[in-house]
């Protein structure tokens, strides 16, 4: 999670509006339309990479033979016959690697025969000096590919971690569409110290989306914390608040653990939700996170700021206030949409922030994962593919009233 200054908003405002929560009130913002999305596709890249390097190997070898063939004695086709090997070595297969290897080899021999036929005896010279070049180039391929090799190991466990910590939500609860995306701005990371978690319980269906302080293994132990306790805590807690304490309180164990300055600086920046059995709202705990975006069917965003700030997860010793639980209406048809800063505060080439708010208003779309895969296009779009944090982003959409699975009892909590 970003410490530097808040993402400066852009995209004019069209109109300022409060929802009446039957508890508290929640401040929204629309805002108006902007540009469209354009997505990248790294395997299609690779392919066309590994095609490229092959016909630049084939035209060295071609092209250094017909220079041999056209220029004097003294000109020599042996830099080209080398180099077609070594460039085809990194991103070919072994295959295609002693193909070419062969090929360049072959032609050197070829044309130190025809040389030597000549009399000029240094052709052998040459061929050895290929040939030399063409057995390195195997070597290196072996080399590359065993590194692939153990760099598939390392993402495999990446993944199998991060499907262990942060597990896909189901695709549909109690009336719900769910969609989460997580986006790791290292490729081979993978996971880092972003959250995101759905649990149908006895009260609703409870979420969260939250962002550690921190990278590496220091922040996956902590998300690992922070999941783990919203589980359990978001079946037995009757209120969010409860919930809300309860991570509190794991956040404080965790941090007794660490040492140096992540024990007393690590927290957690967090939304908490629950959408209600049978109620057109969700009702949202924000604990210093970006706020909540409502996206209804007819383009319209609501950008759910809290009413009163609120300290991270983590930073209780600052100051001791009871949570406010607020509601928000959410109709059927629309959209909940949770991010983390990593969407904020993604910047372009001049250093203007991503506004997601702008670029959704006024868009429509087929269901919570075109959601996702858009927006996540868009951000990458925006940054020319350069994104310096994680993102982790929650969809879930209201199809009809909700409706409880066999097994859960509709207890409903007491309003504040």
């Amino acid at each position: 999670m970003a410490d530097t200054e808040s993402p400066a908003r852009t995209g004019a405002a069209s109109l300022v509006g409060r929802w009446d929560s039957g508890q508290r009130e929640w401040p929204v913002r629309v805002r108006g339309s902007r540009a469209a999305r354009m997505g990248r596709t790294p395997d299609a890249s690779d392919a066309r990479n590994r095609r490229f390097t092959r016909w630049i190997s084939a035209v060295l070898i071609v092209g250094g033979v017909a220079f041999d063939v056209i220029t004097p004695r003294d000109y020599t086709a042996a830099p080209f016959l080398s180099a077609a090997p070594l460039i085809a070595a990194p991103f070919n297969t072994l295959r295609t690697t002693v193909a070419t290897a062969v090929a360049s080899s072959g032609a050197a021999l070829v044309l130190a025969v025809v040389h030597g036929m000549r009399g000029q005896t240094g052709a052998m010279v040459e061929f050895t000096t290929v040939l030399t070049v063409a057995l390195l180039a195997l070597v290196t391929n072996r080399v590359v590919r065993r590194g692939t090799q153990q760099l598939e190991s390392a993402r495999g466990i990446a993944e199998a971690v991060q499907r262990a910590v942060l597990p896909a939500p189901p695709a549909a609860l109690g009336g719900l569409r769910i969609a989460a995306r997580y986006e790791a701005a290292q490729a081979d990371a993978r996971i880092g110290g972003d959250l995101y978690a759905v649990q149908d319980s006895p009260y609703g269906v409870r979420l969260i989306v939250g962002d550690v302080r921190g990278k590496g293994l220091g922040a996956v132990e902590a998300v690992a914390v922070v999941v783990g306790a919203f589980r359990e805590a978001a079946e037995q807690e009757p209120a969010l608040e409860g919930l809300a304490a309860r991570l509190e309180r794991a956040l404080d164990r965790e941090g007794a653990t660490r040492a140096g300055i992540d024990r007393f600086e690590g927290f957690t920046t967090a939304v908490l939700g629950e959408i209600p059995p049978a109620e057109g709202t969700v009702r949202l705990i924000s604990r210093g996170h970006p706020a909540p975006l409502l996206l209804h069917a007819d383009g319209t965003v609501y950008e759910a700021e809290p009413a009163t700030p609120a300290l991270p997860l983590g930073m209780g010793e600052l100051g001791v206030w009871p949570d406010r639980v607020e509601a928000v209406d959410f109709p059927e048809g629309a959209t909940l949409l949770l991010f983390t800063d990593g969407v904020t505060e993604a910047r372009d080439r001049r250093g203007r922030f991503y506004d997601p708010v702008g670029w959704l208003s006024g868009r429509a779309h087929r269901g919570p994962d075109v959601l996702l895969d858009a927006l996540v296009a868009d951000v990458a779009r925006h940054t020319g593919g350069a994104g310096v944090d994680d993102m982790a982003l929650l969809a879930i959409q209201r199809t009809s009233a909700a409706r409880w699975r066999p097994g859960h009892s509709p207890r409903r909590r007491p309003r504040a």
